[in-house]
Formats: C-alpha cells, structure tokens, sequence
C-alpha cells in the first residue's frame, strides 16, 4: 500500500469507519505477507497522525527533549529512576507509560500506589509539569496513536500480535507521537519478557531502528536479558520503594543499575549532553550522588497531585500486606536459572498484576529480595520474601515459586545483560 492509502485507512480505523472485519483482514494480510521496511514506515507515521502529536517548541531553547521505552518485564522499574536522572542533567522527559498486563508490570501501577498521584492528565497539565520538573511520567491518553488501539484489539483475536511490523508500527507510533529529540529502547528477551528468545528480541530491535530512522526519529536500541527479574522486589509498592531508595542511593541492585546506566549513557550521548560514555556515565551518577535526581522525583509527584514528600510518605506512611514469609530453598545449590515469567504470574496471583485489563489491583502484594543467578544458597535460606494479602494467598503461589527456582552443582554461565545496537543519532560523530 501506498503511504496516503495507508494514512486514509489508519484515519478511519481511529474514526470508526473501517468496521472491524475490514481492521482484521488489514491485520491478517500485514501477517501473512508481511512488510519491507518503506511500508512499515509508512504505516507507523499514519498511526501517528491518525491523533495528536506533542510539540515541544517552547521547551527546546532549555535543554533537549528525551524519551525512553521498554518492551516490558519483570521488576522492571527503570523509567521511575531513569527519567529523574535524565532530567537531572538538564534534559526534559515526557515519558508516556503504560499498565502492566499479565505477568510483565506497568510503570503506571507503580506510581498508582502513590496517593493523589494522577496519571492521566491534560495536554496542557503534561507541559506545565515537564517544563516545571523536567519530568512527567503518565499515561497516552485516548488521543495518542488513537488507529494503534483499536488495532491492537482486532489483532488481540486474530492471531496476528506477533507479526514484526504491526508491533513496530504499535511501539513506535506512540513514541513518534511523543516526537522527542532522541529516544532510547529497551528491547528485552529472555523468560521475562515480551520476546523470549534473543534472536526474535534482535529482530525487532533492528526493525525499530530502521523504521525509527526513516521516520527521521534519532534513536538508540538496546537489548536487556529478562531471563531473571531485573531487580531484587516484584509488585508495585515493593517496586517502587526500591526505585526511591535507588534514587536516594540507599540500595543499588547491580543488573537495575547497569541496565539503567546503559540506558541514561545512550540517551546523554544521543542528545549531545556528554561528549564520552565516561562523561555522561559520570552525569548521571553525579545526579544520584547529588539527590538532585531524588528531588526531580519528588517534584514530579507533587505537581500531579501525591505527597509533597513521597519519600517521607514512603518511609512513614506507605501501606504494606499484612502477611510476609520467606520461601525457603529446599535444598543446596548454585542459583541456576529464576524463571522470572512464573515469578510474573505467581505475582499476579497474589493481585500485584491483571490477568485481564480490568482487574483490580493490590499495591502492597509481591515479592521482595528475590535471589539473582549466580548466588549460592543453602538450604533453608530465603529464596525471596513472599507480601500477601492473607496466608491463603501464600498457599496458593508456594509450590510454582519453587518451580522457578533451579539450583545446581555448579556455578552457572553468566548471561550477557546488556547489548547495544548500532543506530543513528545527533549530537556525536
């Protein structure tokens, strides 16, 4: 198709005028036949302009505008930590987030457990707070890459979510519609995520680059394994006190941190803001160091609506489950592999996630301390602490979080965490 062609059917799709059989057959045909590059491009600006497109004109004379996305996974809490720090070092971050559906949680549920804390809001609410803050962490809203959501609910039941180009297009006309300067992608594989094994993650790392390109969209990709959750604490109190104490440089689980320094390193990097990845490494951790990130954060909060100190609301007042066990390891061994799916969905079991959109959620349930690869452990020590709202509850996700603990002889290999991609930006040669 023609990129006016598609632009005229991505209109009508967001209108309501191309009837759901029409949205299928588009879906299944993009499916079979697939998409070269071009089109694919083609099909994610008209997704764009099928809505609104943010314009940061009046920020840009302050400092560049820096987006960032991941496909998703287990104690993933990066954007929570990353975008203050971003902010930090004199850039704006508009981050667009979403909520967390299955076993992989959303940055949205995170910030829902502040009280007061909006997470939808007004375009003129969003940049009020990001040229006041720096920062905004919300959600799309209905008029971003309005075509993108009703496409996704026609290929929810015909087969076709894994179809390369359609998820391109999805990621990518949302994030164009942010029309950051630079933006930076998490593209994670490995029990965790989105994609599960790495050549499929490659693939559609490398699609999002190009399609970012043509599009004229400055763009950085990393790859992050998922095969073990990223940080020490599952749910979204849990989570999200663990990000305040990142902030606060209290805590610094080693994966969270290097993938989120990869990430900020890219980004700072992209947008001219560091002339060496020491240089941009050195700003970010300055901005950790400082608490100068920490009060980023705490602005941020305040002006959409939650505490005025979030961090004294979170040491203080934060609800917690009225239940904690350990988990025991029931023998001793080399930490082989922790199936961070099965801790995903055990956590949804608990209500830290949905099973389906419209579940409810409870903020204080998860997992905290949870052993990372690589450790050794004897038996009877914790394999993580277990936060429900009952025993019940505990009895119900016991034996499938043992399942997702395999314990060895010997020590495992190590899997590479990080893989930077080659791509194009602005601001270095």
């Amino acid at each position: 198709m023609t990129g006016a062609a598609l632009q005229q059917l991505m209109r009508g799709v967001a209108s309501g005028e191309v009837h759901d059989a029409q949205v299928a057959a588009f879906a299944m045909a993009v499916a079979i036949r697939g998409m070269d590059d071009r089109e694919t491009s083609d099909l994610t600006l008209a997704m764009r302009d099928s809505g609104t497109v943010l314009d940061w004109t009046a920020l840009r004379d302050r400092g560049p505008v820096l987006d960032k996305h991941s496909t998703g996974g287990v104690g993933d809490g990066i954007s929570l930590v990353l975008a203050p720090m971003l902010a930090a070092c004199d850039a704006f971050v508009p981050m667009l987030s979403g909520r967390g559906l299955g076993h992989t949680g959303g940055t949205l549920d995170k910030l829902a457990a502040i009280p007061g804390y909006r997470c939808d809001i007004e375009r003129d609410a969003l940049y009020r707070v990001v040229a006041d803050t720096g920062l905004a962490i919300v959600g799309a809203g209905a008029d971003l890459a309005p075509a993108d959501r009703r496409l996704y609910a026609v290929r929810d039941v015909t087969a076709t979510v894994d179809s390369l180009p359609l998820i391109t297009a999805s990621i990518l006309s949302k994030k164009l519609a942010v029309a950051a300067d630079v933006l930076v992608l998490d593209v994670k594989h490995g029990s965790g995520a989105m994609l599960s094994d790495t050549g499929s993650a490659r693939a559609l790392a490398r699609s999002l680059l190009r399609v970012a390109q043509a599009a004229g969209q400055p763009c950085r990709a990393l790859l992050t394994d998922m095969d073990q959750p990223l940080g020490p604490a599952i749910g979204n109190l849990l989570e999200l006190q663990q990000c305040l104490d990142y902030l606060q440089a209290d805590a610094r689980p080693p994966r969270f941190h290097a993938v989120c320094l990869a990430l900020g390193v890219a980004a700072l990097r992209a947008a001219g803001l560091a002339h060496s990845d020491a240089d941009a490494e050195r700003r970010l951790l300055e901005a950790r160091r400082s608490g100068r990130a920490a009060e980023r954060f705490a602005s941020m909060v305040h002006a959409l609506g939650g505490p005025s100190d979030v961090f004294a609301w979170a040491s203080s007042a934060a609800p917690a489950a009225p239940v904690c066990e350990p988990l025991p390891a029931l023998c001793s061994g080399w930490l082989a592999g922790v199936d961070a799916r099965e801790l995903g969905m055990a956590a949804v079991t608990l209500g830290a996630g949905r099973a389906h959109p419209d579940a409810r959620i409870d903020p204080r349930v998860g997992f905290s301390q949870v052993r990372h690869v690589g450790e050794r452990i004897e038996a009877e020590e914790p394999l993580l602490q277990i936060h429900a709202a009952s025993p019940e509850q505990i009895d119900r996700v016991r034996s499938r979080l043992h399942a997702a603990f395999t314990l060895a002889e010997r020590p495992p290999v190590e899997r590479v965490l990080i893989e930077p991609l080659e791509s194009g930006g602005v601001g270095e040669e």
